[in-house]
């Protein structure tokens, strides 16, 4: 058996397979790395938000996840009355998925094991070394040792990641101060309204179902006691009476099925990238659980990544753009802390001030504007990388405020009359060139390349505005051509 791999994934969590994922779409050699001899169990990360909905979309198994979740078209936002409107949103999937951790590591794994990916549990990394040529990851599975070699390597092994250690890369940020409660419950007497949250002066309170139709997730933090050390356990007696003493009755929970505690310790790595090994998800960045965004951001991470080591590996980009990953992702983390932690204050502050101030948040989110802000922020379509990839060439533009955002799926009519969508050319992982008018040089890179040619004044939108776009593999906006009075339509035909 090969000890040698393109690249290595230290991390068998939703954030590594989905990277190996990529990886193995795009035919590299790639080995996943758990120390966990078995799949995750608890729920854990709940929410599936809707970019990274989109991203399993892009891929084309976005009904996996929807089959078994229970989707939620509102959400919230500090614990704040008012309630973010996801419904809005520009998607498909208007709407939050509420999914066990469990549930959606399994259905990442399935697809991991359809591509190929080699996945070894119960191995336990304990050094990670690189040079010029390749990196080295030594470790034991039981007694026996083990030693791989890749031309890089990745860190998703969560908050306590032992390669961000061996990296020596500084994990700054917030130490915790308060702590929440979760557990996953069954209630005899839920309230009335779906999703809830409180705050007043015995604590806060947030409550959701958990997609599976008989649990709830009930999230607590105990404003006479508010800071617990996490390794502390939790009882069901003390949720009950937290949940009580905030909801004003009992809500009768039973039958956890998980119950845990988590801080407001939040923190970023201060850098993404060493050499020839990367850091993903929870080994990057850890935060709070407000807005349940750490795995999506985590997940997000890995797409972002994966089609830019693969065009590497294949020769078809240089090293440079290995560079964006961290100018394009850190920036994201950074923005992830300062939205966790303005949260996490607003849902643990129970003097009256604090009360007032929620209050008037509350009132502002009914404006619609300020909702919809809020909203792309949480769901993820709030991202867009400002910086073009590449120079453009030609007739090509980076244009500022349509070049690097997202493009959620649409509908296409091509040259002939045939439909279909922008998606379905994206399930490869490749480019895409949408173009009207054909270009004699197709696209400022050098990748593999899906060309669709549209039928002219036929699609609406971007489609029709630009003669033609280039959209990358993670289904950003990379380029466009405008479209010029000489544009000859009918001659490309």
């Amino acid at each position: 058996m090969s000890n040698e791999f393109d690249v290595v994934v230290v991390g068998g969590g939703p954030v590594g397979l989905w990277l190996a994922c990529e990886l193995a779409l795009a035919k590299v050699k790639v080995l996943v790395l758990e120390r966990r001899t078995e799949r995750v169990t608890q729920s854990r990360a709940l929410t599936i938000h809707a970019r990274t909905l989109e991203v399993f979309a892009l891929r084309g198994i976005a009904e996996r996840f929807l089959s078994q979740g229970r989707p939620n078209p509102v959400f919230f936002f500090g614990g704040l009355d008012t309630l973010l409107d996801f419904s809005t949103l520009e998607s498909h999937f208007p709407f939050t998925l509420f999914l066990p951790q469990a549930t959606t590591e399994r259905l990442i794994e399935e697809r991991a094991l359809e591509l190929g990916v080699d996945i070894r549990r119960g191995h336990l990394v304990e050094q990670v070394e690189q040079n010029a040529e390749s990196v080295i990851i030594r470790g034991r599975t039981g007694e026996t040792p083990f030693v791989f070699a890749a031309r890089y390597a990745a860190g998703a092994d969560g908050a306590r990641s032992m390669v961000r250690h061996a990296l020596a890369i500084d994990f700054v940020g917030h130490p915790a101060r308060h702590t929440m409660t979760l557990a996953d419950v069954a209630l005899d007497a839920p309230p009335e309204k779906p999703v809830l949250t409180l705050v007043n002066e015995a604590g806060g309170l947030v409550l959701a179902p958990r997609g599976d139709g008989v649990h709830h997730r009930i999230g607590v933090i105990d404003a006479s006691s508010p800071y617990s050390a996490s390794s502390e356990p939790v009882s069901l007696a003390e949720v009950a009476a937290c949940a009580a003493r905030i909801f004003g009755g009992d809500l009768r929970p039973r039958d956890p099925v998980w119950m845990s505690r988590f801080t407001d310790e939040s923190r970023l790595a201060e850098c993404y990238r060493k050499g020839r090994i990367f850091l993903a998800g929870d080994a990057a960045h850890i935060n709070p659980p407000m807005g349940g965004q750490g795995m999506n951001v985590g997940i997000q991470d890995a797409m972002n990544l994966g089609w830019k080591l693969a065009s590497v590996i294949h020769g078809t980009a240089s090293d440079e753009i290995l560079d964006s990953y961290q100018s394009e992702r850190r920036p994201i983390g950074e923005a992830l802390q300062e939205d966790t932690l303005a949260q996490f204050a607003l849902f643990s502050s129970f003097d009256p001030p604090a009360l007032a101030l929620r209050r008037m948040l509350s009132g502002f989110l009914r404006l619609p504007q300020v909702n919809r802000q809020l909203s792309d922020q949480l769901s993820g379509f709030g991202v867009a990388y400002p910086e073009p990839l590449f120079e453009a060439a030609h007739n090509w533009e980076h244009r500022k405020g349509v070049s690097g955002h997202r493009l959620s799926d649409a509908n296409l009519v091509l040259r002939g009359g045939a439909r279909t969508t922008l998606y379905h050319y994206l399930q490869e992982g490749r480019w895409v060139l949408l173009q009207v008018a054909a270009e004699s040089n197709a696209t400022p890179v050098r990748d593999a390349i899906n060309i669709v040619s549209l039928a002219p004044g036929a699609n609406d939108g971007l489609l029709g505005k630009f003669a033609s776009m280039l959209v990358r593999p993670d289904g950003y906006l990379a380029h466009v051509r405008i479209l010029y009075e000489s544009d000859d339509f009918e001659a490309a035909a």
